[in-house]
């Protein structure tokens, strides 16, 4: 078998329980692994990950005297030799980055994917891709380390934060050799972080209601396990609040996201909050449901009942009516997480060492149409 990588050529053979590798006219013999240590040997006994291990051996700077003395020691115990071709191979960059999302058959992470890849591709990464079953899980120390073995120089976590689905983070990212990103979570010590504004974006929409008059806005909340969810139903609530409106407990049910909810957590408003006049609803799919109910009962928008969205997916302006959003623009959350993530490997290269992590905020955009009056444009 042959294969070449970069300018080497390299052929491998069996040679009774060894391997011959021919490299560029050097022939080494290597044992098989069965009985042999490994660099993933010495890093579980010194609680370390792999790179940390290789940049002992690689003698970098950038890594404490303490780790540097106990992983020697355990090298020396476990009486580790690396191998020299294993060694020059390491050290050559993979041009690899991790992304980890679910929920790809919705909307927003689906955008989110695109300008990743665009992204990506410009800047020449070729990018892994996994994609967990649920938002909530937590288990996620298998896929790091299959990320590691892979080489990536560094992941994209574009997990939005659910329940408790970063609490690994405290416990796992201290270990974490390889540069990792989060989309959309809340802001951590210690975590680099590209989220969209969804509290102000929330504030934004509902004071705009307020400023055509509205005096009973009603809000159709994402699930409440939602971070995203959670500050955009967070901006609602004080916006109102800062104008003295109060906020009740019938002004507000939640969806899951979809049309279906939505239509009918409108139902249950107009039940429990019959004197609603307006409605900031948490997404654009769940808007869409309010305005099928809104007809079904022969209501004019926005005359009886003015609705805003939020998202600002394609298909919103092409509602009937079409629809008041806050756009924020997922493609762009993507690209910058690239952009940001390659600057953070650059750092991790250098012997300079790392910067202080950062958290960017995308402001998102208000896009006035027909459901909350004839003035269309944007703010």
């Amino acid at each position: 078998m042959t294969f070449k990588l970069k300018n080497t050529i390299m052929s491998v053979s069996g040679h009774g329980n060894a391997h011959k590798i021919s490299q560029n006219g050097l022939v080494v013999f290597i044992m098989p692994e069965k009985n042999r240590i490994t660099i993933y040997d010495v890093a579980k006994k010194a609680g370390v990950s792999r790179q940390t291990v290789s940049r002992v051996l690689n003698n970098r700077q950038d890594v404490s005297e303490d780790t540097r003395k106990r992983i020697q020691d355990i090298i020396e115990e476990l009486n580790y030799h690396p191998n020299a071709i294993a060694q020059s191979l390491s050290r050559q960059k993979s041009c690899l980055f991790g992304v980890v999302t679910a929920g790809l058959k919705y909307i927003g992470p689906s955008r989110t994917l695109s300008g990743i890849t665009s992204k990506a591709e410009e800047l020449g990464y070729g990018l892994l891709l996994k994609e967990l079953a649920q938002f909530s899980s937590n288990d996620v120390q298998s896929l790091l380390h299959w990320f590691q073995s892979h080489q990536v120089e560094g992941i994209i976590w574009a997990i939005p934060e659910v329940c408790d689905n970063h609490n690994w983070l405290d416990s796992l990212l201290p270990g974490l050799d390889t540069p990792i990103l989060f989309l959309s979570i809340s802001q951590r010590d210690k975590v680099q972080i590209v989220s969209v504004d969804n509290y102000q974006g929330a504030r934004a929409a509902t004071q705009l209601l307020i400023d055509q008059g509205k005096k009973h806005i009603a809000h159709i909340a994402g699930p409440g396990e939602w971070w995203e969810a959670q500050q955009r139903r967070a901006g609602w609530s004080d916006a109102l609040s800062e104008e003295g409106f109060s906020v009740e407990v019938e002004m507000c049910v939640e969806g899951n996201w979809s049309s279906r909810s939505g239509k009918a957590a409108y139902t249950d408003l107009s039940e429990q909050y019959s004197q609603m006049d307006a409605v900031f609803v948490a997404n654009d799919q769940m808007a869409l449901g309010v305005l099928q109910s809104t007809a079904e009962q022969g209501l004019r928008i926005p005359d009886d009942l003015m609705v805003i969205g939020f998202d600002g997916i394609p298909e919103s302006e092409f509602f009937s009516p079409s629809l008041t959003t806050v756009y924020q623009d997922q493609n762009m959350l993507g690209s910058i997480a690239v952009e940001e993530l390659a600057k953070m490997v650059e750092n991790d290269q250098s012997k300079e060492g790392n910067e202080p992590p950062t958290h960017i905020i995308l402001q998102p955009e208000l896009i006035l149409r027909q459901s909350t009056g004839e003035y269309p444009g944007r703010i």
